[in-house]
């Protein structure tokens, strides 16, 4: 072989190396959290029985509506802050207009039950109204969304706080919720088939996901969404209107975050001014190792579902092995410091 052709071979395989480096390094948070998954499987064979999968797979559905949304939002550079208080919001407002009409504590008793389809259109149009206040002063004013975001968060927390005020409520949890909402929500359709006993929302978290996914990658919306958020200027000379993709990005997302507070009304069964705290937090971590970039106009539904995935997988991991739940703040805030550090590092190297 001559000399020519061993260097090039040589250069092959340090390119070689190099590639498979930048892989690695690329998925560092996911393999490590995959690792940490596997001592946790191996030391704790409890980990991976049925039910312990079943609990994982619910908690992945519950917290996934709130990630898809917020997605959207990081695609277009931007994030949603006030993502957990909207949620809080309209689970209350569900909560309240589907108690039980027998109940002790009825909040508003001259109204009765109302019928579920009603309550998701209440709670979802809600959201989307959030939605589109952000979006609104986001797109005309040109506002950070960091800035918008964290002002909705504190309106909504005040009138969150005012709301379970009304009626006979006097600020107590909202609870006694009638039994048809449970079951639609918290009842097991797969169960009753004689399966699994896997909560029905897991189904309608499967279901928006591929409504999410059909909206991101086959629509003129989703391609509109995606060329706003890697340039702008370019998508504005495009034809795209900017305005009106900014507000229904974050009406979409405010949607998606209003029937999240439906299905968590029922799913807790007890709801107060802190529902919904911090899940922002989780979604936006989620996203941020699912590989929906901050730089914008990069992002998978499929990444947003592993990284949902992960993140409850680690969190349902640790307490297993006696991690103090009073660190898992501490942890996600070093998730999402290191997940976006990654994310920037790979926009370096391709710059």
């Amino acid at each position: 072989m001559s000399n020519e052709s061993k260097a090039l071979a040589a250069k092959s395989k340090r390119l070689d190396a190099k590639q498979v480096g930048n892989v690695l390094l690329n998925n560092a948070l996911i393999i490590i959290m995959l690792l940490v998954a596997a001592y946790v499987a191996v030391t704790q064979p409890s980990f991976l029985s049925p039910r312990s999968l079943v609990n994982l797979l619910s908690l992945t559905a519950a917290y996934l509506p709130v990630a898809l949304g917020i997605g959207g939002c990081i695609v277009l550079t931007g994030t949603d802050l006030s993502a957990g208080r909207a949620v809080g919001i309209t689970a209350c407002v569900s909560a309240s207009l589907l108690q039980a009409s027998d109940a002790a504590n009825k909040m508003w008793p001259n109204i009765g039950t109302l019928p579920i389809p009603v309550v998701i259109l209440i709670s979802v149009g809600l959201g989307a109204l959030i939605g589109c206040f952000n979006g609104f002063f986001v797109a005309k004013f040109k506002l950070h969304p960091f800035i918008v975001t964290l002002a909705t968060q504190l309106i909504l927390y005040t009138t969150l706080l005012l709301y379970v005020q009304q009626g006979n409520n006097k600020g107590m949890a909202i609870s006694s919720l009638d039994q048809g909402y449970r079951d639609f929500v918290a009842g097991s359709i797969i169960q009753k088939l004689g399966g699994p006993n896997i909560p029905n929302y897991v189904i309608y978290a499967l279901l928006l996901t591929a409504l999410m996914w059909f909206i991101w990658n086959k629509t003129t919306f989703g391609k509109n969404m995606f060329a706003l958020g890697a340039n702008e200027e370019a998508a504005r000379v495009s034809g795209v209107n900017v305005l009106k993709t900014t507000i229904m990005v974050f009406a979409l997302a405010g949607a998606m975050y209003g029937w999240a507070g439906f299905v968590e009304s029922a799913r807790i069964a007890s709801n107060t001014a802190n529902t919904g705290v911090n899940y922002e937090l989780d979604a936006i971590a989620a996203c941020v190792i699912g590989g929906v970039s901050f730089v914008g106009g990069i992002g998978k539904i499929s990444g947003i579902v592993i990284g949902v995935l992960m993140l409850r997988l680690i969190f349902v991991a640790l307490p297993l092995v006696g991690m103090d739940q009073n660190l898992q703040y501490l942890i996600k805030g070093g998730i999402i410091l290191f997940a976006c550090a990654l994310d920037m590092r790979k926009y370096l190297v391709k710059k």
